[in-house]
């Protein structure tokens, strides 16, 4: 396993960071050693979750680790469903020294492939996980959290002592009067959501991606 130079926005090749990743068609050696390259990266940040664009590959492939979840791979992650609104902090590892202030969802399903291609359907609600799923999949369409704020008085520069994981768990609400309406997604796809509590399953024989060809 190797440590990844991570992707800086504003910094040489951060292009790779607005670019929508590309679909794995085959699990072979060279991608389970990219999953294992991602999940020390990660560790090392320290961060919660990354994606392939963010050392610079142009993949649909997201890891994730939080509290009581082991650190897991999605392969051609998608999420298919989504419900309700939250007024979170966040904070991503390419974007080093600010945190801003977002609506996610409440209730996010994801599907995709594990490691070993199998199809998964992961369901997170009102925690971590689902806050993590939104945005490492966001990455993979080209999509950073600061295009979905509703103004710059809600990116907030912080010490980067500070900042020891990309996605921070949710913050108390404020009143209702002092939030902000929900801005529209600038790029990738429609808005995503949180589920109630999280589970990592196969779906035998159900309907999802294609699993690519391994070697």
């Amino acid at each position: 396993m190797a440590i990844r130079p991570i992707r800086i926005l504003g910094e040489p090749g951060d292009d790779v960071l607005r670019q929508p990743g590309e679909r794995i068609e085959c699990i072979d050696g060279s991608l389970q050693r990219l999953i294992d390259d991602m999940i020390e990266t990660m560790r090392d940040a320290p961060g919660v979750g990354l994606a392939a664009p963010q050392i610079g590959i142009a993949l649909r492939l997201v890891v994730i680790e939080v509290p009581e979840v082991p650190a897991f791979a999605l392969i051609n992650p998608e999420v298919v469903r989504t419900t309700g609104q939250r007024w979170i902090e966040e904070g991503c590892l390419s974007i080093p020294g600010y945190r801003g202030d977002l609506f996610r969802s409440v209730k996010v399903t994801v599907k995709g492939l594990d490691r070993q291609g199998r199809r998964v359907r992961i369901r997170a609600a009102d925690d971590l996980l689902a806050q993590a799923l939104e945005h490492e999949i966001d990455h993979t369409n080209g999509l950073l959290y600061v295009d979905l704020l509703g103004g710059t008085e809600h990116l907030h520069r912080i010490d980067l002592d500070e900042a020891e994981e990309e996605e921070a768990p949710p913050a108390d609400e404020p009143d209702a009067e002092q939030r902000p309406s929900a801005p529209r997604r600038r790029r990738g796809q429609a808005p995503l959501v949180y589920v109630a509590r999280h589970r990592l399953r196969g779906r035998a024989g159900a309907a999802g991606p294609r699993s690519p060809r391994r070697r």
